[in-house]
């Protein structure tokens, strides 16, 4: 049998029928719980009834053997599904996503779901270029993160909203480490012009506590010593020697911006390695003077209202919530953190999903010429 109670975030699995003369219940907010054996308790999961053996008979040999008896429910369980003797004998872990509750107001100005406002948006990043008074001809965005938090299908999804259908050109999904081994620096093409944009969005190997990116790479990642499908080594960092290394970069192969990609379910168990690691990439940006923003991904993990329909994601108060943990986490303003839903599970484009990635990257264009100006 197995048994789960709504909004707990303990499911208890496997009970028996027999044996203990009280009950203990495990809840996640109340702890520990006894009944009486006089009590009983209604179950509300499933029940599996198997066979029993309950008869011992021996043979010629005096060796004795267990008969097979069949059980049906009336036999095994009274005809009714309240246990008065239990014994529970595993319990997992199971996080159940919480109905969030509505906000009065909008916790940001909601955008305009519609196609114009797409098409909008698609317009000012499409026709985007930097300030001419640098040589600058692509602005450089360098997404970091955990790995599996979405720098890879964030890419996708942009790359997704130009080309009019789901794409797959970065490697996604999820694993223990990260996939991305190489620095890449995507390009996306505008099919309605035949045009790459101006924009540059760099993907590299996720933040971990042991196999991930050495600190000492960011950096030359940061000051464009470091050449595009260079191989990152967790073991050791890139040096003058390494193949490909630039010793003498220009403006245009540093990056310009920094987005971090931080997935909204696992905010509150981030490792605390890859927080100190961050905190650390945040002292190398700000001494550049470089611009920081942070895309939050996976809110429909936290929040089934937003599961359901997307655009309920300024309405609700888990995403404010989630906004606000990972703006003083990270140390950014809140108006720097950008909630956007990546295409994972979807096998065509949806508009309110296009608008809060492109909303995202334009803003992140936005705060590039503020660099670039500087």
């Amino acid at each position: 049998m197995g048994g789960q109670r709504s909004g707990d975030e303990l499911l208890v699995v496997g009970v028996s029928l027999t044996g203990k003369r009280q009950l203990v219940l495990a809840n996640g907010k109340n702890g520990n719980r006894v009944l009486g054996s006089q009590s009983s308790f209604a179950l509300n999961g499933e029940e599996h009834l198997g066979s029993n053996y309950d008869r011992c008979v021996f043979n010629e040999e005096k060796n004795f053997k267990l008969e097979l008896q069949q059980s049906d429910d009336e036999s095994l369980s009274g005809g009714d599904f309240n246990v008065r003797d239990l014994e529970v004998y595993l319990v997992k872990e199971w996080k159940i996503p919480a109905k969030s509750v509505a906000t009065a107001q909008p916790w940001r100005e909601v955008p305009l779901w519609n196609s114009p406002s797409l098409l909008s948006l698609q317009d000012y990043v499409s026709k985007y270029h930097p300030i001419e008074d640098t040589s600058v001809t692509n602005v450089n965005i360098l997404l970091l993160g955990e790995v599996g938090a979405g720098k890879s299908s964030f890419f996708n999804t942009i790359n997704s909203i130009f080309r009019g259908e789901i794409t797959s050109r970065a490697c996604a999904g999820s694993s223990k480490h990260s996939l991305t081994t190489t620095l890449r620096k995507y390009r996306v093409r505008d099919p309605s012009s035949g045009q790459y944009l101006n924009l540059r969005l760099c993907d590299m190997r996720g933040l971990e506590e042991s196999e991930g990116v050495k600190t000492q790479d960011i950096a030359l990642v940061l000051d464009g010593n470091i050449p595009e499908h260079y191989q990152f080594n967790p073991a050791s960092h890139a040096t003058p020697k390494s193949p490909g290394f630039k010793r003498d970069p220009e403006l245009q192969d540093k990056v310009h911006t920094v987005a971090f990609v931080i997935d909204a379910s696992t905010i509150n168990v981030i490792n605390t390695a890859v927080i100190h690691q961050m905190k650390e990439i945040q002292s190398l940006i700000i001494e550049r003077g470089i611009p920081q923003v942070i895309y939050l991904t996976k809110l429909d993990k936290i929040c089934t209202d937003i599961d359901n329909d997307v655009k309920q994601i300024f309405m609700s108060s888990a995403c404010k919530q989630a906004v606000d943990t990972v703006a003083d986490v990270i140390g950014v303003p809140r108006s720097h953190v950008f909630p956007v839903k990546n295409y994972e599970k979807e096998s065509r484009l949806h508009t309110p999903i296009d608008i809060l990635a492109l909303s995202a990257l334009r803003q992140t264009l936005v705060f590039a010429d503020d660099y670039l100006e500087d």
